[in-house]
């Protein structure tokens, strides 16, 4: 089993806790996102892939309404009842299940509480999502326990609501998609506008570096936020200039169209508008070079992503651009692009396989040099996405 070390300290510290072996366990990995960064909410495209680190949630039912919750890395337990689900100031950790498990008893309503402990090896703060994570073994691990029946986009959108309501992040539905949707050796390529998927091959001679700049991202301070405001007041703006055809997200403007009727919006948000607009265009120019095994032009459509995310939508930070930087410079790398919300986290690179570790120790021992600070960098494997393990 993948992270089968995890697991197994999982079902020790389940039943140190409540004294019973669990019932359900679900299991879901964190992601990259590849290229098409924003996008989502904006109702465009990402290729994503499911890694190979991610998160166990392990449940039994028990009687009476009372649910018993433990963060298997803290062991700290939290109280709260079936028909008392609300979001939490403290222990904030809780609201990812709790919001999960109130869109679920939307569905169905619960009949009696629960024990439920989890447990994983994503970094936080690194821009892998292991929030989604989190949300999506909670969903499948509860719904198998509590007998409800729903699909993978419903179960993406229970995610997203729990983000949105609980945890406080207006979030698109990137991160929970590609952790339900990703397959081993395989990119996941979304439209959000249709919420449909497919995987693509990346071929043999490619692998992904994950360079984690330790520097935490926190979306929930507002960064997030603003940007969605941003983009959302462009495409109100585009339309009501463009009458040639319908605008109700920006992945309906070109970017011909943005630089014909950018006037009349402020200077930063038209910025913001340009980035999921280029996005959407490199992501379907990305589709065209991987059918045609173009791994290198694939390569600088992520470098062009990075540089929009650092100069228009300004989510970038000193550290990711270093790596970026470092990365461009050195024999074998293909492309790099910060991945994620942006604000800190991991930098994602393109590599051949038989450039890896050598590209991975020149990574790290550049931006030690150049920074002072340790960034932790891994070979990161395309895999299957969230599924139930017992």
């Amino acid at each position: 089993m993948e992270n089968q070390a995890v697991y197994d300290d999982l079902m020790e510290k389940f039943k140190a806790a409540f004294g019973r072996d669990p019932e359900v366990v679900a299991y879901a990995p964190g992601r990259i996102e590849v290229l098409g960064n924003h996008t989502d909410y904006n109702e465009g495209y990402v290729f994503s892939a499911a890694i190979d680190c991610g998160t166990f949630f392990a449940a039994c039912k028990q009687p009476g309404p009372e649910c018993r919750l433990v963060a298997g890395d803290l062991m700290r337990e939290v109280n709260f009842t079936i028909d008392k689900v609300e979001p939490s100031q403290t222990d904030t950790w809780q609201n990812y299940v709790k919001g999960t498990f109130a869109g679920l008893q939307e569905l169905k309503p619960a009949d009696s509480g629960f024990c439920g402990m989890f447990l994983g090896n994503i970094p936080l703060g690194a821009g892998l999502s292991s929030s989604a994570a989190l949300e999506m073994c909670t969903g499948l691990a509860l719904a198998k326990l509590y007998g409800i029946v729903t699909d993978q986009v419903t179960m993406a959108k229970i995610g997203q609501k729990a983000e949105h309501n609980y945890a406080g992040c207006k979030c698109g539905l990137l991160d929970q998609i590609s952790s339900l949707a990703g397959k081993p050796g395989m990119l996941v390529k979304t439209d959000f506008r249709s919420i449909e998927f497919e995987n693509v091959d990346m071929g043999r001679d490619a692998c992904f570096l994950m360079c984690n700049t330790k520097v935490k991202h926190r979306l929930v301070d507002g960064g997030y936020d603003r940007l969605r405001a941003n983009c959302e007041a462009a495409a109100a703006h585009f339309a009501k200039r463009i009458t040639s055809h319908p605008v109700t997200a920006l992945r309906d403007v070109a970017m011909t169209e943005w630089a014909l009727y950018k006037d009349g919006l402020d200077e930063a948000v038209a910025n913001c508008a340009a980035h999921p607009i280029g996005e959407d265009e490199r992501v379907l120019l990305g589709a065209r070079w991987l059918e045609e095994g173009d791994l290198a032009g694939f390569g600088r459509l992520m470098f062009d992503s990075h540089e929009s995310s650092r100069v228009l939508f300004k989510n970038s930070c000193e550290e990711l651009d270093l790596v970026v930087d470092i990365a461009k410079k050195i024999p074998g790398v293909l492309g790099a692009r910060l991945s994620g919300g942006g604000f800190g986290g991991s930098v994602v690179v393109l590599v051949g396989p038989r450039d890896a570790e050598t590209a991975a120790a020149a990574i790290a021992n550049a931006y030690r040099a150049r920074c002072g600070k340790e960034c932790e960098v891994s070979l990161i494997r395309p895999s299957a996405g969230a599924r139930l393990v017992k």
